[in-house]
């Protein structure tokens, strides 16, 4: 893909969101589109799943803050006549190879300065260094490895306080049976003679040129007469790897995890990509959550209520508590106990908070009714509803 395609691609197109869109907008469109293109739900459609990596990349470049920067100014541009055109009509002193990270400029002899710089632009929103910078000793430039993203399922306890969980990858990697040099096994490839191992290719157009990957060797760099029959020669075949993750403690449901550098191995000594986890959180029959806080609902009796009493309030993990009831504690109030909730980013832990539910018996021997009669006989001057009767009428 040329550079100029890379210019035109229209990520928020992609994900089918506004320019104007904000992260989490972002994040829910490439989520939506990721589960219904991931290759794992379209074994074998090659359609999806081209789409599916084209989702991710406009996600890869949209979810950065910095690099999603740089393609809005990259294409604002580039839309503007950053092609060699002047506000006064003059051509500008670099062209497209030069700023794209390509020979042309060297060949020609282009100037620099604000060509260097935009060049540094796209450089790193495209992953491609100027000039000879960051080839290896073959002339192809590394690649980074694509993103990969996969999704678990935890239990309450589990997300609370953190858990290891093996997964299950599969991405492109390395040819085994060539080593990924894409040539059959007791051959080697050998240097394109078309771009000379740099990968680039230099087109002119008139005032300026484009350097765009070499279309003989498609990039690499390198030819191969005598291609791997397992990878057909483009030295990229699927691998199936078996990883153990480590979930931070604190995960909500929904939450996605960036695991750095646990993604599709890069090329030529690329770097790795990243591995994004999708986190599915099981209820508690118990606990529920609000924010960094676990919450409980306790039930206590009529006369724990009325008259007050010390009571035990399970926790997650460990022992139960013992939580201070004052007397006349109305039903639902709701107690704070400190350090018992979900642990944050900076070690501290949430609270637990416990909502009293008074608990009115279902059935009542003859003793107790007699005394709970007793009692609404001497406490029948104490109307509960008579302050809501009077202000319902004053409206």
């Amino acid at each position: 893909m040329s550079t100029k395609d890379y210019l035109e691609k229209d990520y928020y197109a992609v994900l089918g969101v506004p320019k104007t869109a904000t992260a989490d907008e972002i994040k829910k469109a490439y989520r939506k589109l990721a589960r219904q293109y991931h290759p794992d739900t379209n074994q074998g459609d090659v359609a999806k799943e081209a789409k599916f990596k084209e989702i991710s990349e406009a996600n890869d470049i949209l979810s950065d803050v910095k690099r999603r920067k740089e393609y809005d100014e990259a294409r604002t541009l580039f839309g503007s006549g950053v092609g060699g055109q002047r506000p006064g009509g003059g051509g500008f002193p670099f062209d497209f190879g030069d700023l794209f990270g390509g020979t042309a400029g060297q060949q020609q002899g282009g100037g620099h300065g604000a060509g260097e710089r935009l060049g540094d632009l796209f450089g790193g929103l495209f992953n491609r260094g100027g000039g000879s910078a960051g080839r290896t000793t073959s002339g192809t430039r590394p690649r980074r490895g694509q993103d990969i993203e996969s999704e678990v399922t935890l239990t309450f306890t589990e997300a609370v306080e953190g858990s290891t969980v093996s997964l299950r990858l599969t991405s492109s990697a390395a040819c085994g049976a060539c080593t990924g040099t894409g040539a059959k096994a007791g051959t080697t490839p050998r240097v394109c003679p078309t771009c000379e191992g740099t990968g680039a290719a230099s087109r002119n157009l008139g005032n300026f040129a484009f350097s765009e990957p070499c279309r003989d060797c498609k990039g690499r760099g390198l030819l191969v007469d005598d291609p791997c029959p397992v990878c057909e020669g483009s030295g990229r075949a699927k691998s199936t790897r078996t990883i153990q993750a480590r979930i931070p403690a604190g995960v909500a449901d929904g939450q996605r995890v960036k695991l750095k550098a646990k993604g599709a191995p890069g090329e030529n000594g690329g770097p790795a990509g990243d591995l994004y986890i999708l986190t599915h959180v099981k209820s508690h029959d118990v606990f529920g959550r609000a924010g960094d806080n676990l919450t409980i609902t306790v039930p206590v009796t009529f006369t724990e209520a009325a008259l007050g009493a010390e009571i035990k309030v399970p926790i997650l993990k460990g022992l139960p508590v013992t939580l201070r009831i004052p007397a006349g504690t109305p039903n639902g109030r709701t107690f704070r106990v400190r350090g018992r909730g979900v642990a944050r980013k900076d070690g501290t832990k949430g609270d637990l908070l416990a909502s009293v539910e008074v608990v009115v018996p279902k059935t009542l021997d003859e003793k107790s009714r007699d005394l709970l009669t007793e009692f609404n006989t001497a406490s029948a001057s104490d109307d509960p509803r008579a302050d809501l009767i009077q202000r319902a009428r004053s409206e």
